[in-house]
């Protein structure tokens, strides 16, 4: 829909940006645009943006150049973390962060995690999200955010089989229930 392609825009435009910071001028480019990947229960548009590291940059300054990732935060990155800081009750953990592979020909593999169980004194936890913009509506967004936990939750039922089932309690960021 509308929404999602505005949001996807906008996210493709702060990665162009953030390579930006880092690459040879004029070697930023988007490779792939709005391509469409489908999953059990949700679907992603997808785009790749690609340039050309300046000789003055290595492998860390790609990094910091790009996290945390646009995906995430949107835009304008540093008020959005601001006010992540000020409105969720709790600390996100691995959620959003980073986990990677740095290979010692300056080059490096990483990913954003999302979707991804932590078992913590006995518990298990599941962060979920989705893009707010202008045209947001907030109760689409919240079913998104079921949407992306049921497929996992799911395959953590179909795992377990007769051992036993995972049940799910959704908060909402600020320490409240839904």
């Amino acid at each position: 829909d509308e929404k999602e392609r505005a949001e996807h825009a906008m996210l493709v435009d702060l990665e162009r940006n953030d390579l930006g910071k880092v690459s040879e001028y004029g070697s930023v480019e988007v490779s792939e645009y709005r391509r469409v990947d489908r999953y059990s229960e949700v679907m992603h548009l997808v785009s790749l943006v690609e340039g050309r590291a300046r000789d003055d940059v290595d492998i860390a300054d790609a990094v910091a150049a790009v996290f945390p990732g646009g995906t995430i935060t949107g835009a304008p990155k540093p008020r959005t973390m601001e006010l992540v800081d000020e409105v969720e009750a709790t600390r996100r953990g691995p959620y959003t962060g980073s986990v990677g592979v740095f290979g010692f020909d300056d080059r490096a593999t990483l990913n954003i995690v999302i979707r991804t169980l932590v078992r913590r004194e006995g518990e298990y936890r599941l962060r979920v999200g989705a893009g707010v913009v202008h045209d947001s509506v907030p109760d689409a967004e919240y079913r998104e955010t079921l949407d992306k936990a049921r497929a996992l939750v799911n395959a953590v039922d179909e795992a377990l089989g007769e051992q036993g089932s995972f049940a799910v309690e959704a908060a909402d960021p600020t320490g409240g229930l839904r």
